[in-house]
């Protein structure tokens, strides 16, 4: 499948045989064995913990890296963690991360957890899973992981071992000799044994496995999704799905000629599947930035230097990072950069324009999501990119447009162009059982076997998948699942308040924020400012603080009383469109928002001034996601 370019080219491959007779590797391990016997001594792996174009880097070859994930596995079979059980791991983007996934998978289960979320939440999940092991950072500077893991683990009775990653390894001096002196104290407070995870690794067996594989398709993994509302859904992955994953990179895109740069989180679905997976499938090289990836001190500043710097051929990146690298120049040469996958939330097309023309490399934008182990489809690297779909599915993945009732019973199925829910089926489903808690698997999955994902959206006639909107009302915030109910229950603990809505409004940055619409009670007198401040601390999370706080005589309400967040979403879109019109001192404002069935909400503008061009109010509009035409 080199030339994957329609949707011909997918049913040809799907007919030729099945995925199961494609691929001969059953475990993440024995995908790992082949290639690092094809290319023992070809770079893996690198991490630079500092972002300057010529600090210190390690670089695991793949024989190195087998040799890692074979002693992690064995330090944690040696610590208790059998196929069922579960080795969770919080730690930033660093060398270890990457060993501790592929480690746990192949020991037991593997759990990431993103180490930026609360203590309670990092605890739940620790029970949810059951985890028996957990890897994270040793104390260190200006991060609080180390405290809150070990917080954690004391509302965690279930782990039984702790270990430890130092990052000081990773400095030179004189850094690497100050970090042990100011190294922040913790409280343990727990009962875990707590060990030094690279010590550990040093002392096992790193030529073979101390134990026999089962070598049968299981669960291997279990991430988390989002994080704002409470107790986190856990999701389930196994061998069958991880590996498709990197099946589909390798096929289509990549070999072990290739560099991925990948500064996206190693606790998010989108870097550990379509990036790692791809890079083990095919023995293509991939290099981690610090361990805060985009985030980290100098990483936007040093990015197009740090192409040049090891020979990338592929990124992988989000909106809100493609917005921040134009406003750098492109100050490298990036001549080997091949391609650009974009995903996580939708990437407006004025800003995927800007990048195309500023690096010279066309963008692929991809849908995928935590439960269906990541990718579903992408526009195709050598067919045609239709820019604001999100291309073709995957060979073996089978995209369906559906209305269903709250069981799953399917009540239409919708043709070309027409819109409805999004489901899907592919080897990364686990169907029936994608979350550990049962409950939660009740009405997901269409006809007991397509799971559905809670967006709308339309297929096209040449089979391209475009997203209009979402069943589900979450607010997706750089790729940041923000579930609206969050605000709307905090503000439902204040006196003064009546009714709220909370929906998404467009960010040229984030994709979108939070803001909400507020509907006081009578004769309450509450301003914007108290309702701020009220927010600010009953809302734990930082990213589901409202950017933008209106009370409005009366919120618009369906015929039962329901609040009808459809209208909040144009109110939203025509106050923004309307201050970045004035902002930018254009004489145009939005006249109404209509619902497209093709495109979703759709800003109309009228142009006050007949001087005004097309491409001056796209210059503004074009960096949010919802569209806009000019008023006829």
């Amino acid at each position: 499948m080199p030339h994957y370019a329609t949707l011909a080219d997918k049913v040809t491959t799907e007919t030729a045989m099945t995925f199961v007779d494609r691929v001969s590797e059953r475990t993440l391990y024995q995908v790992l064995s082949r290639t690092a016997a094809s290319f023992p001594d070809r770079n893996a792996l690198s991490f630079q913990i500092k972002s300057g174009v010529k600090d210190k880097a390690e670089t695991l070859t793949w024989a190195g890296l087998k040799s890692r994930v074979t002693q992690a596995a064995n330090v944690f079979r040696g610590l208790g963690v059998g196929e069922k059980d579960v080795v969770a791991y919080l730690l930033p983007n660093c060398n270890e991360a990457v060993i501790s996934l592929l480690g746990g998978a192949t020991a037991g289960i593997v759990n990431p957890i993103n180490p930026t979320i609360e203590d309670d939440q990092i605890a739940a999940i620790l029970r949810e899973t059951n985890a028996k092991v957990v890897v994270t950072l040793k104390s260190f500077p200006k991060t609080d992981v180390a405290q809150k893991v070990a917080n954690a683990v004391k509302m965690a009775p279930n782990v039984e071992a702790v270990l430890e990653v130092d990052l000081a390894r990773y400095l030179t001096p004189p850094l690497s000799w100050i970090v042990p002196m100011i190294r922040p104290k913790i409280e343990i407070g727990h009962s875990a044994k707590v060990l030094d995870f690279n010590a550990e690794m040093d002392k096992a067996n790193a030529t073979s496995l101390d134990f026999a594989e089962g070598g049968e398709d299981r669960v291997a993994s279990c991430f988390h999704t989002g994080g704002t509302t409470g107790m986190p859904k856990v999701a389930q992955h196994r061998f069958s799905g991880m590996i498709y994953q990197g099946w589909c990179a390798h096929e289509m895109l990549f070999t072990e000629e290739d560099v991925l740069i990948c500064p996206l989180p190693m606790f998010h679905v989108f870097a550990a599947y379509p990036i790692l997976m791809a890079c083990l499938a095919s023995g293509a090289h991939m290099v981690m930035p610090t361990p805060q990836g985009y985030r980290g001190d100098g990483v936007f500043d040093n990015f197009w230097k740090l192409l040049e710097r090891w020979d990338v051929t592929f990124m992988v990146t989000v909106p809100t990072a493609v917005s921040a690298l134009m406003q750098r120049p492109v100050n490298a040469d990036v001549s080997k950069l091949k391609y650009v996958l974009c995903g996580s939330a939708p990437l407006p097309v004025e800003l995927a324009k800007r990048f195309e023309e500023s690096a010279g490399v066309k963008i692929m934008e991809g849908y995928g999501m935590t439960e269906s182990t990541c990718l579903i489809s992408i526009n195709p690297p050598h067919g045609e990119r239709k820019i604001g779909s999100v291309g073709l599915p995957f060979p073996y993945c089978d995209v369906k447009i559906l209305d269903c009732d709250v069981d799953g019973n399917i009540l239409k199925e919708h043709g070309v162009d027409e819109i409805g829910e999004i489901c899907v089926d592919n080897p990364g489903v686990v169907t029936g059982h994608t979350y550990t808690e049962d409950e939660k698997n009740v009405g997901l999955f269409a006809d007991g076997k397509y799971l559905r994902t809670g967006d709308l959206g339309r297929i096209d006639a040449e089979g391209y998948v475009w997203i209009t909107g979402r069943a589900k009302d979450l607010i997706i915030r750089g790729g940041h699942n923000i579930d609206p109910a969050i605000i709307e229950e905090a503000l439902a603990g204040n006196e003064s308040v009546a009714f709220t809505g909370a929906v998404g409004q467009p960010d040229a940055y984030a994709g979108e924020v939070p803001c909400v619409y507020v509907e006081l009670v009578d004769g309450a007198d509450a301003s914007v400012d108290d309702l701020n401040a009220y927010l600010e601390k009953h809302v734990g999370e930082r990213a589901a603080i409202p950017k933008h706080v209106e009370i409005v005589d009366e919120l618009p309400k369906t015929q039962v009383g329901k609040i009808f967040k459809p209208e909040l979403r144009k109110m939203a879109i025509t106050r923004v469109y309307d201050a970045a019109l004035a902002k930018a001192d254009i004489d145009a404002n939005v006249e109404t928002v209509l619902e497209d069935k093709k495109r979703g909400l759709v800003a109309i503008v009228k142009y006050n001034d007949p001087a005004i061009s097309d491409d001056a109010v796209n210059e503004i509009l074009g960096s949010f996601t919802p569209q806009w035409d000019p008023a006829k």
